[in-house]
């Protein structure tokens, strides 16, 4: 890789990048930077990091470009960033052997998923006789450090969480950006042919439509992309905070809107999560100098460090056997119904609509996410919440270990229980008219139903057949009907649940549930419009109050 006229006597410091792919709060980077050496920022595909392992193909190109976006700010410096496929601790012990290696630094990766990797590695420095620096930034509190103030057990609560995290106190301000300016970069004339970063193609990820490189939203990945959307967002909490509100992503969700969410950002560490929520908290105090700065402020940043933190020394995580925290239900299997929710095929436009922008975009917002993995689980279809999780891990930009499978066990019930006693579900029909009231949305991704009235344009099923055929869209034949009937499958499911729960009661057995510790907490994490209360009749036409209700629009408590 390198011959010996690159080595010199001044200290050699490998800054390994995993996630945390940016420069600004970037402490372990900044650790790299101080000794004033020659630095080698690396990062290497070893089949499992960052995710792709599981990653599709605009996951794949986002990681990419935030690679790209990376080394042309090492070029501005007179650096580059060294990539590098293969195994890992063979690349890194010939890494510390042909350039005399004395610091390696990276960025903690706090999941258990990581845990096994990291130990190969600190044991190779050992070995090598290389100083190993690990940081912590890519979370705002140290989830070691919640569970040592905890008794050394995970907070089972979301609010016995922040009475930890406020006993811990404050997450650290970010750092200053490094002075690229002390080190020394050797690179070589033939840099891209030995250590550029890879075609995704070559990578063996493909497209797989059309519409995955024509998105109507075009999310880029990268620090400087990341940075240029922060102040966007800022502007507009700024504007939010200044009106009273909070949450403006959540509270007005705009699902066929721009792009305000930075959650691919911080997943992948392009934008720090430190400098996010001393922003919000920052302008907010600012903002309202008479006011108190409350959890709701930064209230889904927080439940990210939840997710974090209840998973940290949780390997199973991410399953439904052997995990804990999650109730072993009694899910279906039916590959069919699992290959028609996941293709956007389900009949509901809604739902499908959903499915047609997480595939060819790589997001959806979070009432979307609520909408379809509950339909998926127990609202309609009673498949495994691990199915979803699957199809999630796959095609979101922003999925991630912990929080993604930390969502789709509250979303199905699996975990959370306490509270949210899956007394209601999503309706397919008029959730979504609440959320795409001009069906901007479904009229964008799924353009078979362009031309269908809006009166029939979440249950296309109910129009005349002249309409349908007015709008060159028949049922049964241009899209799908139904796969189900929501009222009768939403109330079978509900017996499904209430039936696990019973058992549980009469086993007698303890389960140490995660969960809320109030309908405050619920509201925080799921939205929830207004009062409504409603139920779906068989034919999804008619709403009325009742007190056995297991269907609504939203999510009552």
């Amino acid at each position: 890789m390198f011959n010996a006229n690159l080595v010199s006597d001044k200290p050699v410091c490998i800054h390994w990048f995993r996630h945390g792919l940016r420069l600004h709060d970037n402490p372990a980077l900044l650790n790299a930077v101080e000794d004033g050496g020659e630095l080698y920022p690396i990062f290497i595909f070893d089949g499992e990091v960052a995710g792709t392992r599981t990653a599709g193909y605009n996951r794949m190109r986002f990681l990419l470009e935030s690679l790209r976006d990376l080394d042309e700010q090492f070029i501005k410096d007179g650096g580059r960033l060294f990539v590098f496929i293969g195994h890992l601790v063979t690349i890194l012990s010939k890494l510390f052997r042909e350039l005399s290696v004395s610091k390696l630094t990276f960025d903690a990766d706090v999941e258990a998923i990581w845990h096994e990797r990291d130990t190969q590695v600190r044991r190779l420095c050992e070995e090598y006789n290389v100083e190993c620096v690990e940081k912590v930034s890519h979370v705002l509190w140290d989830p070691q450090v919640i569970l040592q103030n905890n008794g050394g057990n995970p907070p089972l609560t979301f609010s016995l969480f922040n009475k930890v995290a406020t006993a811990v106190g404050d997450p650290p301000r970010p750092v200053a950006s490094p002075d690229l300016s002390k080190i020394t970069f050797k690179i070589k004339s033939d840099h891209d042919e030995l250590f550029g970063i890879p075609d995704i193609n070559s990578l063996g990820v493909f497209a797989e439509s059309e519409e995955q490189d024509q998105r109507h939203n075009d999310w880029k990945g990268g620090e400087s992309k990341a940075l240029v959307l922060f102040q966007h967002r800022m502007r507009v909490e700024a504007m939010a905070f200044s009106c009273g509100n909070v949450m403006p992503n959540q509270t007005f969700p705009a699902v066929a809107g721009p792009p305000l969410s930075l959650s691919a950002y911080l997943r992948f560490g392009c934008l720090s999560i430190r400098k996010f929520y001393w922003a919000l908290r920052d302008t907010f105090v600012q903002l309202n100098p008479r006011k108190a700065f409350t959890i709701s402020v930064i209230g889904q940043l927080v439940w990210r460090e939840y997710f974090y933190t209840m998973s940290v020394n949780n390997i199973n995580f991410d399953k439904m056997e052997s995990n804990p925290i999650c109730l072993n239900i009694p899910w279906h299997e039916d590959k069919e119904k699992l290959r028609r929710w996941e293709q956007g095929e389900t009949g509901f436009p809604w739902i499908d609509a959903i499915m047609k922008q997480l595939k060819s975009e790589g997001w959806i917002h979070h009432v979307c996410r609520h909408a379809t993995s509950t339909f998926l689980t127990r609202g309609d279809l009673w498949l495994s919440w691990e199915e979803g999780l699957k199809v999630f891990d796959k095609y979101l930009l922003d999925a991630d270990w912990s929080v993604c499978a930390g969502s789709w066990m509250w979303m199905s019930s699996s975990a959370f229980e306490k509270t949210l006693q899956c007394l209601k579900c999503y309706c397919p029909v008029r959730y979504g008219r609440k959320m795409d009231p001009a069906g901007v949305y479904i009229r964008r991704y799924l353009p078979v139903l362009k031309d269908m009235p809006l009166r029939y344009l979440f249950g296309p099923w109910k129009a005349p057949k002249s309409v349908q055929e007015k709008a060159r869209c028949v049922i049964g034949e241009d899209y799908p009907e139904p796969m189900v009937d929501h009222g009768k499958a939403s109330t079978e499911n509900y017996s499904r649940m209430m039936e696990v729960k019973n058992k549980l009661i009469a086993s007698g057995r303890r389960i140490d549930h995660c969960g809320p510790a109030s309908s405050e907490e619920v509201s925080m994490f799921v939205w929830m419009p207004g009062t409504h209360k409603g139920t779906c009749s068989s034919d999804m036409e008619t709403c009325e109050a009742t007190d056995s209700t297991v269907c609504d629009e939203l999510v009552e408590i």
